[in-house]
């Protein structure tokens, strides 16, 4: 599913207008943008949990040359999903 698709079935399922619900489901993406680049942590009950993780800095090769390179540190953005999401995937009814 992509972003339009993902508007069209949040249109579908909550009957808001169009421009309703892609102006929501991008101020949802902004907000938790700007949490994870101030490195705060996004919990949304029974769905799941945004969070950051450091990368050390590290040594790898490039795979056409061979040649050994340093790889910088950095920051990556992590998803946990929470049980209630887990149930609904894994079909388990309550």
């Amino acid at each position: 599913m992509n972003k339009s698709e993902l508007v069209a079935a949040i249109i579908k399922e909550s009957g808001l207008s169009a421009k309703d619900a892609e102006t929501g489901l991008n101020a949802t993406i902004a907000v938790i943008q700007k949490s994870l680049k101030k490195k705060q942590d996004v919990q949304i009950t029974g769905f799941g949990t945004f969070s950051v993780t450091r990368t050390k800095a590290r040594k790898g090769r490039n795979p056409a040359t061979g040649e050994a390179i340093k790889i910088k540190a950095s920051n990556s953005p992590r998803f946990k999903a929470g049980k209630t999401l887990k149930d609904v995937v894994n079909g388990v009814k309550k």
